[in-house]
């Protein structure tokens, strides 16, 4: 091949890779609409009318933005489970980790009650092993062992729903831990044990 043709190659190759990064943030959310289509297509051939489960996110910290079905009747999808786990990841050094499916059931029943048209701003999600020894050093309220590290726990906000509604409809869902900072503005609610702060 002449140089001239392998210049021209790599040339299309560099900017194909500038539009996949500029739109990877739209691939994201693009990717989330098409997973619930292959298990909508399969209940539909069995006759059933599944209930979808959805969420819409925004990342306070990374500007990236996620809609998305991640569950259709009793069955949550595969590839929707993998999209948030790269979407919820350790935004610091990019570590991902699973996502508790209940957590996310939380979020869900936290729209409803709050009748929220606005997507949840995420402040944190996972968290890492070393993020989290990082961040205690900083500050005596990060728990050695958060539900963050599992995938358990995330902070958020909702921009239509004041934090203390926020944090009630929470607490009234019993759903596991919820913890209010108003100083912060966000609220935290996990799937471990029922308790507040």
């Amino acid at each position: 091949m002449n140089a001239r043709r392998r210049g021209g190659r790599q040339a299309v190759a560099k900017g194909a890779s500038a539009i996949v990064e500029r739109s990877r943030r739209g691939f994201i959310g693009a990717m989330g609409t098409l997973v619930a289509a292959p298990a909508l297509l399969l209940a539909r051939r069995a006759g059933a009318a599944p209930i979808a489960r959805s969420l819409s996110f925004e990342h306070t910290h990374t500007g990236e933005r996620l809609a998305l079905t991640y569950a259709m009747g009793d069955a949550y999808l595969p590839q929707a489970l993998d999209l948030l786990r790269r979407f919820l990841r350790d935004f610091r050094n990019g570590e991902m980790h699973a996502i508790d499916p209940g957590l996310l059931d939380q979020l869900h029943r936290l729209a409803t009650v709050t009748g929220t048209g606005a997507p949840f701003q995420v402040i944190s999600a996972y968290r890492s092993p070393a993020t989290n020894r990082q961040l205690r050093e900083r500050s005596h309220g990060v728990a050695a062992r958060s539900l963050h590290l599992t995938g358990q726990a995330i902070d958020i906000r909702l921009a239509d729903v004041a934090l203390g509604d926020l944090r009630d409809a929470a607490l009234a869902l019993r759903a596991g831990g919820v913890g209010f900072y108003p100083s912060s503005d966000f609220v935290h609610v996990d799937t471990g044990r029922v308790r507040r702060w």
